[in-house]
């Protein structure tokens, strides 16, 4: 193993990557999912500058190759599960989640069995497209956990109809429940449709992974 600063940003992502679920058992709600969505947010980005600096400074290696894409799919399933989790098991969010997780311990599963040609199955430019996709889509829908737990304290003590009138600008919006309202809509709403879009090109790269696999699984005469 060769302990340069790319691969020591790359262990530090792999690390960081429980840290996201540790969060909510350290501390409340909505703390834990700004601190969730810092964490997240700054070890995503490292995998943007540990790839950088080993080609920038001809750092890459065989260690760092192996661990860039493990640290990665560590980072999203369990980043998913907790979002999964926290959203009530909701099928917008289930279904493609559940998809990414599957296509990522496939392509996992192909590269170990490939072995020595698992070079076959080398990152494509979609691949990234879809990595920077998910880890986009998880990190807003960290901030609706925030935006909705804001609004449901915001709201506490409220019965319908008063929420209503404070909504409907009857009443004064003196907690600022409004914004907070919107913030969970819209937040969800853009999570959503990059989650979705991210499992159409995890979906679209799982496949030509197992087209390109194809020649090895061929059983020999």
């Amino acid at each position: 193993m060769t302990w340069n600063l790319p691969n020591i940003l790359t262990l530090l992502r792999l690390l960081a990557a429980p840290g996201v679920a540790i969060m909510f058992l350290y501390f409340t709600r909505p703390w834990a999912d700004w601190f969730a969505l810092v964490l997240f947010v700054v070890a995503a980005t490292t995998d943007w500058i540990d790839g950088y600096l080993a080609r920038a400074w001809n750092q890459q290696t065989k260690f760092g190759a192996m661990l860039d894409p493990i640290a990665d799919k560590a980072m999203v399933v369990i980043a998913l599960l907790v979002i999964t989790g926290f959203s009530g098991m909701d099928p917008w969010i289930l279904l493609p989640a559940t998809l990414i997780m599957f296509r990522e311990t496939f392509v996992s599963g192909l590269r170990e069995f490939l072995g020595d040609t698992a070079g076959t199955l080398a990152v494509t430019k979609l691949a990234k497209w879809k990595t920077a996709a998910q880890m986009t889509a998880i990190a807003v829908l960290f901030s609706t956990g925030a935006f909705d737990t804001y609004f449901q304290i915001s709201t506490e003590g409220m019965d319908d109809a008063m929420i209503i009138a404070v909504l409907e600008g009857i009443e004064p919006d003196l907690q600022g429940i409004l914004w907070k309202l919107n913030g969970a809509f819209y937040s969800w709403w853009i999570g959503i449709v990059l989650l979705w879009a991210a499992m159409v090109l995890t979906v679209l790269t799982g496949f030509d992974y197992f087209r390109k696999s194809l020649p090895y699984l061929r059983e020999t005469a």
